[in-house]
């Protein structure tokens, strides 16, 4: 059966630009990994032909991609700390203004996380993956997608906690 690509993109590729922009920082770095990902499908269709489920094994793809841009560019650890700083828009738009500060404090406070955190947060949050299926898109023990999940969130609760007392 040939691939359907076509279908592939229109039901995973806003998730995995989500997943992606949220590991790498960069929205030109996320667009590069998106399409070299669709490519890769575009060439060797038969990479499919074994997962149980679409969706994780395609995020395993992008963060194993991104991975790989982050090596050849040789500067995996520097990328982190530089792009990981950046505030970028993850979250829509809302005319509610307690909202919005939320919104930008949440994106600022992700930014800080260290990327593996933030990798496993997001797939957990966002993504609502199992840590199983986290730990196999990442290829990490399930335990250790657990741990960076609740290290990520204690982080997270810290940061957050004044903004959340001041608006409540």
């Amino acid at each position: 059966m040939p691939l359907d690509l076509e279908r592939l993109y229109d039901e995973h590729a806003s998730a995995l630009f989500a997943f992606l922009l949220n590991f790498t920082r960069d929205e030109n770095d996320t667009r590069d990994v998106l399409q070299e990902i669709f490519i890769k499908l575009a060439r060797q269709p038969d990479l499919l032909a074994n997962a149980c489920d679409e969706r994780p094994f395609l995020l395993r793809l992008a963060h194993n991609a991104a991975i790989d841009l982050m090596r050849r560019r040789g500067t995996r650890s520097k990328h982190h700390e530089q792009f990981g700083a950046e505030q970028l828009a993850t979250f829509a738009s809302t005319d509610d203004p307690d909202e919005a500060a939320f919104r930008t404090e949440l994106s600022a406070a992700l930014g800080e996380l260290p990327a593996d955190q933030r990798a496993v947060v997001h797939l957990k949050l966002w993504a609502g993956l199992t840590f199983e299926e986290i730990a196999a898109t990442l290829e990490i023990p399930p335990n250790t997608a657990a741990s960076r999940y609740r290290y990520g969130l204690d982080k997270l609760r810290v940061r957050l906690r004044p903004l959340y007392d001041e608006i409540k």
